[in-house]
């Protein structure tokens, strides 16, 4: 076991935190099969932290060494003026990057806006190009107004714009080849995740499950030659496009550059090949309950020590002492398809965990 020295954010394990994802509302405004948020649920669950809440968290994490934070729901833009919370996040000290992970409904009128506020980094959720496939996956969604987001958060110069595909068997990997071809003309990190069995709905998870193992093969058949690219260089997006090379955290993906495209392609596969010995982030819920490990059920309500700086470390120590060395995603799979997590596994959805 290794000692927990100071306020450094380090577990049992020996990993340091650095990045904290912190959920600003459960609600959502579409209901994507793999997350399905309980509406009901959502509207009877506690009032969200307030932002003046979430920035003296964040006040104390940073004092104990997280350099990045990103906002997640549920759906953050549909929290009313978040662009108030990013810019009170970019005057903390310590802070050096700020994202947001959005469906992207409503981020074209506000990439400009949250940009000038300090945002440096979006995720945006896309998971079929198809327009009545996009809308079936998602429940409602316009794939058009999400390209159009990744647009515009391209034109206000975000200064790296990922595209998060979750890769469904027999639902969306006959798109492969059309979300690589993306890079080929736009600065763009498009990164394919697996299928994850979080929260109560997991049972057609064996269904959709695939590995990401088949993605550079498919590559090859479509004639492109590409390279891995350095962790250091997948931190930022390319030169050529005046965009920042410098980050603080290059994520879990493993990533990919097709010959003389503008962008890159990553792979991220949390159950095939768990990443969870470089994992960096905590996990803060919109009710204001840390979670050390996303797959987990253990959490910790840190509200009532918010204002007691001492005492929020202490929980945050706490919380990483009890984070397991691994999570069991696959583990749980039987011979008959049928899937039983090995541990007490999170009851929330990714919509209520933030991701």
């Amino acid at each position: 076991m290794v000692n927990i020295l100071s306020n450094a954010l380090a577990d049992s394990f020996g990993r340091i935190h650095n990045y904290v994802r912190i959920s600003v509302t459960d609600r959502c405004n579409l209901s994507c099969e793999y997350c399905k948020p309980d509406q009901a649920a959502a509207a009877s669950s506690p009032q969200p932290l307030t932002f003046d809440e979430i920035s003296s968290v964040v006040a104390v994490l940073a004092d104990m060494g997280v350099t990045k934070v990103r906002l997640t729901g549920g759906e953050p833009l549909l929290r009313p003026r978040i662009e108030e919370l990013v810019a009170r996040l970019h005057d903390i000290g310590g802070i050096e990057r700020i994202g947001l992970t959005t469906n992207g409904m409503l981020l074209a009128s506000k990439a400009r806006a949250l940009r000038g506020a300090g945002l440096t980094d979006v995720n945006i959720s896309l998971d079929s190009l198809q327009p009545e496939r996009f809308a079936r996956i998602t429940g409602g969604g316009d794939v058009g107004r999400v390209l159009h987001a990744i647009s515009a958060s391209l034109e206000a110069g975000i200064e790296r714009v990922k595209v998060n595909v979750v890769l469904m068997h027999g639902v969306n990997d006959d798109e492969i080849e059309s979300f690589l071809q993306m890079t080929n003309k736009y600065p763009l990190d498009i990164r394919f995740i697996e299928y994850m069995p979080i929260g109560r709905k997991n049972e057609g998870w064996k269904a959709g499950y695939m590995p990401l193992s088949g993605i550079l093969d498919r590559c090859s058949r479509a004639g492109w030659a590409y390279d891995a690219v350095p962790p250091e260089a997948a931190n930022g997006s390319s030169l050529e496009h005046g965009l920042s090379t410098s980050a603080t955290d290059s994520g879990p993906a493993r990533y990919y550059r097709i010959a003389g495209a503008a962008g890159k392609f990553g792979l991220i596969d949390p159950v095939s090949k768990h990443f969870c010995m470089t994992c960096n982030r905590l996990r803060i819920t919109s009710s204001g309950h840390v979670k050390p490990c996303l797959f987990w059920n253990d959490e910790w309500n840190v509200r009532p020590y918010i204002g007691k700086d001492e005492l929020l470390k202490q929980l945050f120590l706490r919380s990483l002492e009890n984070k397991p060395v691994r999570h069991e995603m696959l583990g749980g799979l039987k011979a008959d398809g049928s899937y039983h997590p090995l541990q007490e596994s999170t009851i929330r959805q990714m919509s209520q965990i933030g991701g």
